[in-house]
């Protein structure tokens, strides 16, 4: 037996330079590391990938195809619809979910009972446009939808109220726009204008010299030349002979 005490076997073992291990390890190696990200490094659930696409905050999946860098464009979109309660409410509601762009959005009779017409403005990519008429077209009340080719004719009324402070100029520069005075008083001239987008905005920065006090835009209107379907599939009815869509 050797002579060494408890205590000095004690002593040794709790000045033992070799570093403790976990689970086994070998000595002198050091403890084992994690290398997985830190939960602030990990990507949120709505930026992780998925089979078909990623979804924005409201849920709505985004197709790859239209997240992708592409130009904008303006496009002015017609759909024929049913004369629903609550129509107009689901077709913004339907584009605005999907983060798309509304200029303007523009409703009225057709010559049918019961028909409207939704001419609506939108500033986005191609796929993006194609993506709102395939979205719409899926809505019950939609019978007909599609793009307005570009020389359609369009057109849109403005309501422009301006200081009167020079009623002579002012009913000049109306003149020259093809507008109307509409309301004339001791302080402010209303003043109507009619025409495309190019026209009204020409309009409206001559005016700005008078000071415009307001403005009200209906936004642009639209129907294709000739016989040409202002809406891809369309059949255009007269009075008293309902409106379809060429199935």
């Amino acid at each position: 037996m050797s002579g060494e005490s408890p205590d000095d076997r004690a002593d040794e073992e709790s000045t033992d330079p070799r570093p403790a291990t976990d689970g086994g390890s070998a000595a002198g190696e050091g403890p084992e590391t994690d290398s997985r990200p830190m939960p602030s490094e990990q990507p949120g659930p709505r930026e992780r990938d998925h089979p078909e696409g990623r979804r924005n905050l409201e849920g709505i999946r985004i197709d790859p195809v239209v997240e992708a860098e592409h130009e904008s464009r303006r496009a002015v979109i017609s759909a024929l619809v049913e004369d629903e309660p609550g129509v107009l409410a689901r077709v913004s509601g339907l584009v605005s979910r999907r983060q798309f762009n509304i200029e303007s959005l523009t409703v009225g009779p057709t010559t049918v009972d019961g028909h409207s017409r939704i001419t609506m403005v939108v500033e986005e990519t191609d796929p993006g446009i194609d993506q709102i008429e395939k979205q719409m077209a899926k809505l019950k009340p939609v019978i007909s939808v599609g793009e307005v080719a570009g020389d359609a004719v369009t057109s849109e009324l403005v309501l422009l109220k301006v200081e009167a402070d020079d009623p002579a100029a002012v009913h000049a520069v109306s003149e020259m726009y093809d507008g109307k005075t509409v309301d004339a008083g001791p302080e402010t001239i209303t003043v109507e204008l009619t025409g495309d987008k190019t026209d009204v905005d020409s309009a409206i920065g001559a005016f700005e010299r008078f000071g415009i006090v307001e403005i009200a835009r209906t936004g642009p209107t639209a129907l294709a030349r000739g016989n040409t379907p202002t809406a891809p599939g369309e059949k255009p009815g007269t009075a008293g002979e309902p409106t379809t869509h060429d199935d």
